[in-house]
């Protein structure tokens, strides 16, 4: 049987995990709503649920697969920068050099741009 601190830092643990502009919204989304059913002490649910330590079980499997999407996406993130879609055109094209082992040639500037650059003038 799982306790009620069990339950309450399992429910802390899903609301982490959820997206944080769901929490912001002066309504609840309907998963958060759930959420709340599910773990309110109030409800009858909630008893029936917390006395069945296979959905305790099946709640914790269900939070470490929220918490490896996370970490999955920010991993994807991390290494993969020309997946996220906001790369200027030129290090999109830059990056997919990169991935089949070819570097782009500097770009050549004239002196002329160089200054011009430097002083404000364009």
């Amino acid at each position: 049987m799982a306790t009620p601190t069990k339950l309450r830092s399992m429910y802390r643990a899903f609301l982490r995990e959820l997206h944080p502009r769901h929490l912001l919204t002066t309504q609840r989304s309907p998963l958060h709503a759930q959420l709340r059913s599910e773990f309110e002490p109030s409800s009858e649910n909630a008893v029936k649920n917390a006395s069945s330590s296979t959905s305790v079980f099946h709640g914790e499997q269900y939070l470490t697969y929220l918490q490896a999407q996370r970490t999955y996406s920010t991993l994807l993130e991390r290494y993969n920068p020309n997946l996220s879609g906001n790369l200027d055109e030129k290090e999109r094209i830059r990056l997919t050099a990169r991935r089949v082992g070819m570097n782009l040639p500097v770009d050549y500037e004239s002196d002329d741009v160089k200054a011009s650059e430097g002083s404000g003038r364009k």
